[in-house]
Parts: structure tokens; C-alpha cells; sequence
């Protein structure tokens, strides 16, 4: 059923659209949180590989849901222990969202406290 979901969207988009990675980085939390790593890691890039071409990297800076596919890759690779890979990542969308949002919003306070979770271990 939800494979269907994201063949209307590519129909209906095409694989590069915007609404289309929406749908595809949701797909990689589902299969987070089934615990089938692999394809959330599949997902994530390829909705972070298709904003990077859809938007360009400039852009991708100022797309929270691009910043949120992100910040999901380092939620990932931390789960995995993969740590410099999620250091990588907390980083990238710490400050992108200080830049969007300002240091002191609540995203970034909880991506700094990731980060600084991170360097403790």
C-alpha cells in the first residue's frame, strides 16, 4: 500500500520532486523504526541525494525538510555507532538550522546536545 503511495507521487511528480522526497525520507522512518537499517539508510540518501539535485546545495541549506532528512541520517548513523558519520551530519544540520532559524531555537539546542552526546563516548 505505501509502495503505491510513492509510485502515485512519482507518477504524479516525478522522482525529483520535492513532495516525492517528502514522501520517500517518511518511508525511511518507517523502516526505522521496523528496524530494517539498510533501507532507511536508502531512503534518506536518496531524499537527501534528491534535494541536493532538485534544489541545489545552496538551496538545501534553506529546506527544513532537507534539513530534517539530514538530521534523520545522523539520528541513523548514531543508532548504528557509526559516530564520525553522525558527527557529520548533526553538524551539517546544526548549522544550517542556525543559520534558518537563529542558535539559540530548539532545534539547534537539541542538535548541539546530540553532538556533545557524541563527543562524551
Amino acid at each position: 500500500m505505501c509502495q503505491r503511495a510513492l509510485l502515485g507521487y512519482e507518477k504524479a511528480c516525478g522522482p525529483n520532486h520535492t513532495s516525492t522526497l517528502n514522501v520517500v525520507d517518511t518511508f525511511g522512518l518507517l523502516y526505522k523504526f521496523q528496524g530494517n537499517l539498510d533501507e532507511a539508510e536508502k531512503m534518506y540518501q536518496r531524499a537527501l541525494q534528491g534535494y541536493e539535485k532538485a534544489l541545489g546545495l545552496e538551496n538545501v541549506a534553506r529546506y527544513r525538510p532537507a534539513l530534517v532528512t539530514i538530521e534523520n541520517l545522523g539520528d541513523l548513523f548514531a543508532a548504528q555507532e557509526r559516530l564520525g558519520e553522525a558527527k557529520e551530519m548533526y553538524s551539517r544540520a546544526c548549522t544550517c538550522f542556525q543559520a534558518l532559524l537563529g542558535p539559540s531555537s530548539d532545534i539547534c539546542q537539541r542538535l548541539e546536545r546530540r553532538l556533545a552526546s557524541l563527543d562524551a563516548t
